[in-house]
This record gives C-alpha cells, structure tokens and sequence, in this order.
C-alpha cells in the first residue's frame, strides 16, 4: 500500500485500474488509463473525495498515478502486485457504437487480487462495488463497518457463472446500477420494467438500469424515474461511460449526505451530464479537466431539457 493520509474519504469505491486499447470510428489509442475505478473515482471526485481500491503492476506509469492523486483520489487502497502486470483489455466499437467488441482481456494482477481495506476506508458512509467477481465483492461488504449507502455494479459473466453469490451480494446492497439486457438476464424477464420491477425482489431498495444513449431508468418501491441521456451530436468514445454515471450519481449523493429514492433520482442528472462528457473524447482526456462549474451548466441544461 502507499503511505498517504488515512482520513476517511465519504466515499469508497472498489473495482479494476487498466490498460486499455480502444478503436472507435473516431480513431484508436493504446495503453491508456481505463478501468471501472478509475473513470468512477475521477467523475466522483467533482463532488467528494474517494478512497479507491484495486491493484495495479509495476508497469503502472507515475503518470497515471499524479492524474488520479490531482483529483484528490485517495491511493492508500491501490496495491502494487510486483509479481505481475496491470490489468489490460482492448476493445473495438463500430455501427452506434451500442457494444463494444471485446478483442483481449488480460487479467493479470487481477487474477490473484483479494482486496483489503485500509482501515480508514473501512468506515467509508458511502461505497460501490464496481464490477468484479461477487466473492470479491463478498468479501469487502464484510470489512466495512456502518456504511449509509451501499451500490454494486455487476455483468453477465458473473450472472452466468456466479449466480448464488451474486444474489449473496443483492442481499446486502441498497442498490444496483446494471444495464438492460444484464438486467433481462438476472431477473429471467424479457420485458425492462418487469425485470426492474423483479430485481428488487433480490434485495436493494432501487436499481437503476442503464440504457446506453438512450438513458437510465430507476426503480423502487414507492417511485419509478426516467431520464433520458444528455443530447450528443457526437459520441468518440463511449468506454467508462456506465461508470462514470455511477461516479457522478454516488460523488454527489456522498456530497450532500443524501440516501432517499428522491435524492438518487437527483443524482442521476449529475451522472448523465458527467457521463456525456466522458464520450466526447478518450479515456479521461475531458473528464480529468472538467470544472464542476461545467457539470453544473450542462445538468441545469439537462433539467430543463426533461421538464414540460
């Protein structure tokens, strides 16, 4: 672990630091910074600051350590594995760019990885489980100790061949943020509001679906919420985009102290306008620049977009 301070951040997040590769029809790059983690913590840190958990190599470049140390990321949950490298995956988009191919996935690090908490994070009110094996996920719900809000992400892979731990996790969860066909898939419904409906049935109070540029729906027992996308003429990269929604909705839920269905359905206007940012360009090249000031305009354009 690195020696930083141990303060404990209001908000926690747990989940892959990468490599990525990336061809979209816009052009290609290589080897930059990518990962559930790392577009969450970024979009998180606009409004609270993060304490983040993963691994990375020894291959993991200063670099990319200064950009999320410069977004008052806490680092004392980021393991160096010096026995391997750092997680890398490639991936091409064509057509609407709905889906991304997946060319390589080199778990490295990963394969291995079994997080523990630094002891100031442990007290973190607020947490997400980005997406990951369900036992890992398991096994940092048992290290917290009074979380106010917990919200896990999780994938196909994990629905099709770890089912019983994954609804192990439901259980103990106040929310789940997945997209349309993951959520098809795990409640056995063909239909999008019976299989929302279904997945609250597993445990967490809401879900929200997400639905690519077609927006995010949200799911409780007492309230339902759609919200379309932010209007892009012009989408480059879509890679990070379902993460740094959920950095944007927990960073400001973190923020305001805020736990009620209302104030997720809040949220969710400042996670699409960040999220429309992290399209428009590569990897964090707009997101790590972004001022609040800006999040702010273009979610204040977004609400006037959606009223009558």
């Amino acid at each position: 672990m690195t020696d930083l301070p141990t303060e404990t951040p209001p908000l926690c997040v747990v989940g892959t630091v990468a490599f990525d590769d990336v061809e979209t029809p816009s052009g290609a790059r290589s080897g930059i910074l990518g990962g559930s983690a790392t577009y969450f913590s970024v979009a998180a840190s606009h409004f609270a600051r993060v304490g983040l958990v993963g691994v990375v190599g020894t291959d993991f470049p200063d670099t990319y350590r200064r950009v999320l140390e410069g977004h008052d990321v806490d680092l004392a949950g980021l393991e160096v594995d010096p026995n391997g490298s750092t997680f890398h995956w490639s991936g091409k988009y064509e057509g609407d760019m709905d889906q991304a191919e997946t060319l390589a996935t080199d778990l490295n690090v990963l394969e291995t990885f079994a997080p523990t908490l630094p002891e100031a994070f442990r007290a973190s009110p607020y947490v997400f489980l980005a997406n990951t094996d369900p036992k890992i996920q398991l096994s940092v719900l048992d290290q917290l100790t009074s979380p106010r809000l917990v919200v896990m992400d999780t994938m196909n892979l994990w629905i099709d061949i770890a089912r019983e731990p994954l609804l192990e996790v439901l259980k103990r969860v106040d929310g789940l943020m997945i997209n349309d066909a993951e959520a098809k898939s795990l409640s056995g419904e063909d239909n999008l509001i019976a299989a929302g409906r279904s997945l609250l049935d597993f445990g967490p109070s809401f879900v929200i679906v997400k639905k690519g540029e077609h927006g995010s729906f949200l799911f409780s027992r007492n309230r339902l919420y759609a919200l379309p996308s932010y209007p892009l003429d012009q989408v480059v990269d879509p890679t990070g985009a379902g993460d740094s929604f959920a950095g944007g909705v927990m960073g400001h839920l973190a923020g305001e102290n805020a736990q009620r269905v209302d104030d997720v359905c809040r949220a969710m206007l400042y996670g699409t306008s960040v999220a429309s940012y992290t399209v428009s360009d590569f990897s964090l090249d707009v997101l790590a620049d972004l001022e609040r000031a800006s999040i702010e305009e273009r979610t204040s354009e977004l609400r006037r977009f959606v009223s009558p």
